[in-house]
């Protein structure tokens, strides 16, 4: 395992708020940063002492990246896996690039997830839209298609309650083959983020419940309420996939509760995730420390819950009315991601509260008129 030591330089692909609090956490103990975007005001590149600005497929610009960079990294899955796997070829990758092979595609995403021990809805796997009609049966409604091949916040999918509905679902099929899935009355979202470094090395973060509005994360409660063998139950799923894939660095576990207890894997996110963000201020370390402890070949430290909170996500939307209010809300800590332009549902920001009382909490934000229910 190589040891990767402060002064040297940490490369990571993709220069959106996630890199940028990777860069963060890194340059705290003292690490330069190198930056692969095609946006040269990026988030990341904001603070980045280097920037590389091209196309993430580029290969040119990722061997560069590779060449002034002693350790690379990524901040998201929808990267060219080619030239990923290229680059694992002349640059230090501790990551490898068959995670990102798997995450990036539903259909091997669910065959790993399921080979790892651990269970996921009834699916099926359909190549085109005639195969659709022919097997939806199989699953029966209501159910879910999802692309195989990109979509995130509720993107690439489609919600079917009957076979009248089935024509809407044709143009997913314009894009990559598809999964059909059981549709999940379930209780909650649950989200584990389990970080591993190479000598196998592991520590779940505290687990979050996650709320969605419009198919974009919209809070995470920390704790999640559930009960305790729950939790138990998440973690050693999550357990059983990190060891299964080998990983190192950090992977998020979506999962379902349902009703009766039972756990099933909703999708994996080979990178730090929107739900992790609470823990710069309400664990005893970040997922973003975490992380560049395990690429860099480091220990990793027992992630300790300092205090119960909600974390909410901010918006385009979000910006001008919070701005109004931001200075009066001593107990928020706010995190804008440098963005220059607050488009409608983008991502712009979040915010943390650590709370003993988060009913309250939740109360006074939807009180405060920022985060509308539409």
């Amino acid at each position: 395992m190589t040891t990767i030591m402060p002064g040297r330089t940490i490369g990571i692909i993709g220069g959106g708020q996630l890199g940028r609090m990777m860069a963060l956490a890194a340059k705290e103990a003292g690490f330069k940063i190198a930056v692969l975007d095609p946006t040269i005001d990026s988030p990341l590149g904001q603070i980045a002492d280097i920037q590389i600005v091209a196309s993430y497929d580029d290969q040119l610009a990722l061997e560069e990246l590779g060449e002034v960079s002693d350790v690379v990294t990524f901040e998201f899955e929808n990267i060219d896996y080619e030239g990923l796997k290229r680059l694992t070829e002349i640059a230090n990758v501790p990551q490898g690039a068959e995670l990102v092979r798997i995450t990036q595609n539903r259909i091997v995403e669910k065959k790993e997830i399921t080979a790892a021990g651990v269970t996921v809805a009834n699916y099926r796997v359909v190549a085109s839209f005639k195969e659709l009609k022919e097997r939806v049966t199989e699953v029966g409604f209501p159910c879910i298609v999802k692309t195989a091949l990109g979509g995130y916040d509720g993107k690439g999918q489609m919600k079917l309650d009957s076979m009248d509905e089935i024509n809407k679902a044709e143009t997913l099929f314009n894009h990559s083959a598809c999964i059909v899935e059981e549709f999940i009355p379930f209780e909650k979202e649950i989200s584990v983020i389990i970080q591993r470094n190479a000598a196998g090395q592991s520590y779940c973060l505290p687990i979050s419940e996650n709320i969605h509005r419009n198919h974009i994360l919209h809070e995470s409660i920390v704790p999640a309420r559930v009960a305790p063998e729950v939790m138990n139950a998440a973690e050693q799923s999550a357990k059983l996939i990190a060891n299964y894939l080998q990983l190192v660095g950090t992977l998020a576990v979506e999962m379902f509760l349902l009703e009766n207890g039972e756990l099933l894997i909703n999708e994996l996110a080979p990178r730090p995730h929107n739900s992790g963000h609470y823990s710069i201020e309400a664990s005893s370390i970040s997922q973003f420390h975490q992380h560049i402890r395990a690429i860099c070949g480091w220990s990793l430290r027992e992630p300790k819950l300092i205090s119960p909170c909600v974390m909410v996500n901010v918006l385009g939307q979000h910006i001008a009315p919070l701005s109004k209010v931001i200075s009066e809300k001593p107990q928020w800590s706010v995190h804008l991601y440098g963005k220059e332009e607050a488009k409608h549902d983008r991502k712009m920001g979040h915010i943390t509260i650590l709370t003993d009382d988060v009913s309250r909490e939740l109360k006074d934000i939807e009180a405060s008129g920022i985060w509308s229910k539409s």
